[in-house]
């Protein structure tokens, strides 16, 4: 091995690419969104898992919010409410979904709408 090909090597391992807010905030969105659906369709044989996704949507729109709550929050005061509403929303509509008086699919297309707006956005 060369010292060149050495050298690439350890700066290839260390660049990684810039992450933005939005980019973690999508990849969160979209990792439990996924996690929900699949869990969804393995209801019936692993509704433990099931619960579990279900919480962790929970406590994805708990931390969402919690960010629109705070003052420094940049968002126009418009789109921090909506936000807050929808985890209000989320926490209402779960608990319906463990009492089965509803079904799992209005948070579904929340979270997808919320990361098709985040794509948007970020495409400006």
């Amino acid at each position: 091995m060369t010292p060149q090909t050495v050298a690439q090597r350890a700066y290839a391992q260390t660049a990684a690419p810039t992450r933005t807010p939005r980019d973690t905030e999508f990849e969160a969105i979209s990792r439990i969104t996924h996690r929900l659906k699949a869990a969804t369709a393995q209801r019936k044989t692993d509704y433990a898992g099931f619960v579990q996704a279900l919480h962790e949507n929970r406590r994805l729109w708990t931390v969402l919010a919690t960010g629109v709550m705070d003052s420094d929050n940049a968002l126009p005061d418009d789109l921090r409410a909506r936000i807050f509403y929808l985890a209000e929303f989320t926490e209402q509509h779960s608990t319906q979904i463990l009492s089965n008086n509803a079904t799992v699919e209005p948070l579904l297309e929340i979270n997808m709408a919320v990361l098709r707006g985040l794509r948007q956005i970020g495409l400006t």
